[in-house]
């Protein structure tokens, strides 16, 4: 891999096919968490440099929608066999903007089939026909909305990256995509991969900056048509305002969550703690869908909490850049002090039995709380940071109603092997997704991804994303007497 140099890395904007810096001449800098020094110096796209690429990819629109499905998958095909080739330096990038160990990394494998699948899924977007009007012929078309927005977060930047480009291109609408500050790097790279796959100028238009300004403006600009959001629930809240406010633009959003993970008594107890102790400490906790509630059952509660804190305790904390480390710092001081102030709130709320902050750098271990009431901050609020919170429960009535008491929907898990209580408890979750015997971060490709509630709308998948970048269209046709 290439040393870590300012040379080496891609700061600046990607609009119209080309790099550039902004238009004003704004930078930011982007912190690696772990050695808390500089990594890299990055553009921050204004107004003006907001204006341009969506006026690019409005003005690449007509070309693109008229090409056919094979003859957009083309430019697919070679990005994917690109992003393959350069997953090593995806995750280096990734290692020093988000922290993000090495030895944990997905991203670019994630892009790179969603790319290889939307090569060949434009074929799906077909309409209907109907001859129940008497002497018509009608018709809809799936049609695309023209210039659509993206806004991803920092957490798996390039896999959403993937996620949202792929399928709203293969639709035929053309794009600009807006990059966290925190991790905008991989992004950056992605967008130098698009160019070298000869993608036709303003097709896809890559911005980097923060969200009050540059995804704010993105949000509420007149040209765009849709926008896909994955981020906070407080954002989303505010991106769906920004474009109820301007021109009533579509918008899909994939919100936070505060996922359940309810372990019956004749779970495989192993599994269980496996599985769940993974969704907690992957990313180091920064994931939607991390499974920060455990309701045990109290018949197996102290053998499960075992478990789980010998496998809390293997973790290997350090330099994300090393194969062997397998939980990286907070993803800035930021987000560390959020979660070490949910730290001192949980102890005033319940009893932090394992973990805490581990007092080196930006470092949290896996934590553990128990007996915390139900009303508690650290049980109703997202921590985004590897804590959980273990309840015991004895009636599944009782742990029913305690994993939906929440405004948010997104992910839940029931551990059982009784199939007819693992249905029955499935029908009854409310949530987008439940995995029985399984859990976060666990997300088959061709199941649709969204939350209930407050946790979003719409639902991304391969057989599903290119729903969300598509409009029906009506036509009616006066047949000849």
């Amino acid at each position: 891999m290439s040393d870590n140099t300012q040379t080496s890395i891609e700061t600046r904007l990607f609009i119209n096919g080309e790099f550039r810096p902004s238009s004003d001449g704004k930078t930011f800098p982007v912190i690696n968490p772990f050695t808390r020094e500089p990594a890299a110096e990055v553009h921050e796209a204004s107004k003006a440099d907001v204006n341009d690429a969506v006026a690019k990819a409005k003005a690449a629109f007509p070309a693109w929608r008229a090409l056919s499905p094979t003859q957009r998958g083309k430019y697919f095909h070679k990005l994917t066999s690109l992003i393959r080739e350069h997953e090593q330096e995806f995750a280096r990038l990734e290692a020093l903007s988000s922290g993000k160990p090495v030895s944990r990394y997905i991203d670019a494998s994630v892009a790179a089939d969603a790319f290889s699948y939307f090569a060949e899924a434009g074929w799906t977007v077909q309409g209907s026909s109907s001859w129940n009007t008497p002497g018509q012929l009608n018709i809809t078309s799936r049609e695309p909305y023209g210039v659509v927005a993206a806004i991803i977060p920092w957490n798996v930047p390039f896999a959403f990256f993937g996620i949202k480009v792929a399928p709203a291109l293969a639709a035929g609408n053309t794009i600009v995509l807006k990059s966290s500050e925190k991790a905008p790097l991989t992004c950056a790279l992605g967008a130098k991969l698009i160019a070298e796959a000869g993608f036709p100028p303003g097709v896809v238009n890559v911005l980097s900056g923060y969200g009050p300004t540059t995804g704010a403006l993105l949000a509420s600009h007149m040209e765009v048509r849709c926008l896909s959001f994955t981020g906070s629930t407080q954002t989303g809240r505010k991106v769906q305002s920004y474009a109820a406010q301007s021109n009533m633009k579509t918008v899909h959003a994939e919100l936070g969550g505060k996922t359940p993970a309810i372990i019956f008594p004749d779970a495989d107890l192993e599994s269980a703690a496996a599985q769940t102790s993974f969704s907690v400490q992957i990313f180091s906790g920064q994931t939607c869908n991390a499974n920060s509630r455990i309701y045990v059952h109290e018949s197996v509660a102290d053998r499960f909490l075992n478990l789980l804190k010998s496998m809390f305790g293997a973790a290997v904390l350090g330099d994300p850049l090393d194969k062997e480390t397998t939980l990286g710092p907070q993803v800035d001081q930021i987000q560390y002090e959020r979660v070490k102030s949910y730290l001192l709130i949980g102890e005033k709320e319940g009893a932090l039995t394992f973990g805490g902050d581990a007092k080196n750098g930006y470092f949290i271990k896996p934590t553990v709380f128990e007996n915390v009431p139900e009303d508690a901050q650290i049980v109703k609020e997202e921590i985004f940071g590897p804590v959980v919170v273990v309840n015991t429960f004895r009636t599944e009535e009782e742990v029913l109603a305690k994993a939906n008491d929440t405004e948010y929907g997104l992910y839940a898990a029931v551990f059982t092997r009784d199939i007819d209580r693992a249905v029955r408890v499935s029908k009854l979750l409310e949530a987008g997704t439940v995995g029985v015997n399984c859990t976060s971060p666990c997300m088959p490709k061709d199941m649709p991804f969204g939350g209930f509630k407050g946790s979003g709308m719409g639902r991304e998948s391969f057989l599903h994303s290119m729903d969300c970048y598509l409009e029906t269209k009506a036509i009616l046709i006066q047949a000849g007497s």
